[in-house]
């Protein structure tokens, strides 16, 4: 049975159409109760100039942003769904087509389920589920970002001939441009990821293709280097490092020392998930499967020898990411999951292309019991991914629970709080209602952020902290 991928392959679609139903149930809270209300009286271009001047100086993220918000909360709604499917089919294009372009074909249904293996390991394997993809304001930032990353390498693998190629290399600085005001960490990941590429390149790629890969990889480092230099010399940045003092303060030695240490933490939560070996299955499935096209050139690399390179690049973009994140949140670094995303799913695809070795190496080394040994290591690797998306689907679960629950609650406050403010009441209670471990008003501080924004979201004077729904 070739379709056996195919039929596989059920099991990670079914827990992101799982994921993407329960996206219904997501509701405003922490920083989108100020984008709200800004948008509703600024529209899409007073936010994003309002990220550019004030906020963080994150120009395309401020924009994106914008869009969600400006339907209100039913773009909150729609925005597991959106971002879902876009993540999928991003990821499903980049392994389709470089398995095309490196000459490789493989049964039918391999791709789709590499491509949904990782998406759902990277979303759901996360220690908060909730802030990776449901939080839209961190997934612009820290989930989206990397996936974009990625699918930056999808016209270099659509485009052949020399205009074609010339247009490719000009929107690759545009791509760069925008995923460097997008979000700092990616561009980092970004950055480390092409230098290693150009450095790497006379082993990585045939003679034909090594020139075009390094004029592709300079340009969008161009890219990704104008769009950093956009954000780090905006206002907004400039701001934001004085709130948090993380300007020259993440060079200094004890800053660096400190978050070589919260990194290791890190770096043992990440490698005690077994979730993860979801996508080492799907590569190990890939490789089983992957023959050769005549005529067409495989890369010419040592495939071990790259996978141990990109194991070292995901340390070093985890160290890094680490370092510009820490002098914002502290020793909090560590609780702040969403901000490991950035380099996460660089360790995800590193990992399928490591099963992808294994299950080569199973197919092409082994010789009079291959047969029966490939058998068995499909079978582990079916069982594998079963495993997985059991075990991600239990908590997916209970946490569309507490996401119904608070949906139902916040849609009540909604109501009352709107039907008072139109009354012309000016001082209305509100009760916090978290999920994720959110942070809602009040955070300990009666009147403050984002109670301010709620108010100014019912277009009230003040929000005061109640026990109880009204």
């Amino acid at each position: 049975m070739t379709s056996w991928p195919a039929v596989l392959s059920l099991l990670p679609l079914g827990l992101l159409a799982m994921a993407v139903a329960l996206g219904r149930f997501v509701r405003p809270s922490a920083d989108e109760w100020c984008f709200l209300p800004y948008v509703r009286d600024h529209g899409i271009s007073g936010l994003t100039g309002k990220f550019y001047f004030h906020d963080n100086g994150r120009i395309a993220n401020g924009w994106l942003v914008g869009l969600y918000a400006e339907p209100g909360v039913p773009g909150h709604q729609w925005f597991g769904l959106v971002s879902g499917v876009l993540m999928l089919g991003l990821l499903w294009a980049v392994v389709t087509l470089g398995l095309r372009r490196v000459g490789v074909s493989v049964a039918r249904g391999v791709p789709l389920l590499v491509a949904s293996m990782t998406a759902a390991v990277f979303l759901f394997a996360s220690a908060n589920t909730y802030k990776t993809f449901y939080w839209p304001a961190a997934s612009v930032s820290h989930t989206l970002a990397p996936v974009l990353a990625c699918a930056a390498v999808i016209p270099p693998l659509l485009v052949r001939g020399h205009r074609g190629r010339i247009a490719v290399l000009v929107a690759a600085v545009i791509a760069g441009a925008f995923l460097g005001t997008l979000s700092e960490e990616t561009s980092v990941v970004m950055l480390v990821v092409l230098s290693a590429v150009l450095l790497c390149a006379g082993r990585l790629f045939t003679q034909r293709m090594r020139g075009y890969v390094r004029r592709w990889s300079m340009a969008t480092m161009a890219g990704v280097a104008i769009g950093v230099l956009l954000l780090v010399t905006s206002p907004g940045s400039r701001q934001r490092r004085e709130k948090y003092g993380a300007g020259t303060s993440m060079l200094a030695p004890h800053s660096l020392a400190a978050s070589l240490a919260q990194f290791a933490h890190i770096l043992a939560t990440i490698l005690s998930t077994w979730q993860y070996l979801g996508a080492v299955a799907a590569g190990l499935v890939l490789g089983l499967s992957a023959t050769g096209r005549p005529g067409r050139v495989l890369l010419p690399c040592r495939p071990w020898p790259a996978a141990a390179g990109g194991l070292l690049a995901f340390l070093l973009c985890g160290y890094l990411c680490t370092v510009i994140t820490y002098p914002v949140f502290g020793r909090h670094v560590v609780t702040t999951e969403r901000t490991w995303n950035d380099y996460l799913l660089l360790y995800v695809l590193v990992l399928a292309g490591i099963g992808a070795l294994l299950g080569r190496a199973v197919r092409t080394r082994v010789r009079r019991p291959a047969p029966l040994l490939a058998a068995g290591a499909a079978g582990a690797a079916a069982l594998v991914c079963a495993g997985v998306c059991l075990s991600l689907a239990v908590p997916l679960h209970g946490l569309g629970r507490q996401m119904q629950v608070r949906a139902q609650q916040w849609d009540h406050q909604d109501r009352w709080l709107r039907e008072q403010s139109a009354s012309g009441a000016q001082v209305l209670p509100y009760k916090p209602l978290h999920v994720g471990r959110m942070l809602e008003p009040f955070g300990g501080k009666p009147g403050g952020w984002p109670a301010v924004c709620v108010a100014d979201y019912y277009q009230v004077r003040q929000v005061t902290e109640a026990k109880r729904l009204h």
